[in-house]
């Protein structure tokens, strides 16, 4: 049996080892998955673009009529004392709200109080050579429910998308819904095409990932053209560059989808230009960032 860290977290008031952490079998994130969670990263204990994952865990809350518990101000207090309890400097804090304990029923009960836990873990970011040589990803049909727009904790499909690459050694799972890229099974997706970056526009199918607005003002910092539009599952096949987002990977090259290179070409699987200097601004917004 594996070993559950004792790390400090936070659960419903109160601090305690997360190894004697406990919730309610009636929990409706237990029987249902309803809820909602946010993943945060922390960089030289500094959280990372903060206010941002506040929003859009407030945007997701508002979608699912759970009342978010607490103001920012008294998640980034709870947040703070968890990051100083634990040993990395580089961590990935994870919030999850549901919608409270109660008698199963599909009904949304409307007198009960949320469920709040909190805990953090060591940040396990892409290896040197993953960020040298790119990754593998395989493509797949988007099988997911239709509402990918909300964080919710109901994420059998996400596993079961990220499970398929597992089993083929990939990173990653990209999915495309009746021929379009939506996104990946834990990640956005980028495509360049002609010195531009592309990616699907917001929709119910695709998660607003934290990235997406960075991504556009890196670009913007770097004078590299970016484009949200419906992008057929030709041109991601056809991109002369691929990247994946997400809190952990941060932007990291694709470089084999299906087994073929990804680019044209000297460059043709291996990570692009674009992704190189994007990379570096995103270094550097790491850097800037104090919370």
């Amino acid at each position: 049996m594996q070993s559950l860290p004792d790390t400090l977290c936070y659960l419903n008031g109160e601090y305690t080892p997360l190894n004697l952490a406990k919730v309610s079998v009636l929990d409706r994130g237990f029987l249902f998955g309803d809820g909602i969670y946010e993943v945060v990263p922390v960089y030289g204990r500094h959280v990372f673009r903060f206010d941002e994952h506040m929003a859009r865990l407030d945007r997701s809350l508002a979608k699912v009529r759970i009342a978010n518990p607490h103001t920012a101000a008294e998640w980034l207090e709870r947040c703070r004392r968890l990051i100083d309890a634990h040993a990395a400097s580089d961590q990935l804090l994870y919030l999850q709200v549901t919608r409270g304990v109660a008698p199963r029923d599909h009904v949304m009960p409307t007198d009960i109080e949320p469920t709040v836990f909190i805990m953090t873990s060591a940040m396990k970011a892409p290896s040197a050579e993953q960020r040298h040589r790119g990754v593998a990803c395989i493509s797949a049909r988007d099988f997911r429910w239709e509402r990918g727009d909300i964080k919710s904790i109901s994420l059998l499909g996400n596993v079961l998308a990220r499970q398929m690459s597992a089993d083929h050694g990939a990173a990653e799972t990209i999915m495309f819904r009746d021929g379009f890229l939506t996104e990946g099974a834990a990640c956005n997706v980028w495509v360049v095409h002609e010195g531009a970056v592309l990616g699907p526009p917001k929709s119910e199918h695709v998660l607003e990932g934290i990235r997406f607005e960075l991504i556009r003002d890196l670009c913007e910092e770097e004078g590299i053209a970016f484009n949200l539009r419906p992008i057929p599952e030709g041109e991601v096949t056809a991109a002369d560059e691929l990247m994946l987002s997400s809190a952990t990977k941060e932007v990291l090259p694709v470089t084999t989808l299906d087994g073929e290179s990804v680019g044209h070409g000297a460059l043709r699987g291996k990570p692009g230009p674009v992704y190189v200097r994007l990379y570096a601004a995103y270094q550097r917004a790491k850097a800037a960032q104090r919370f």
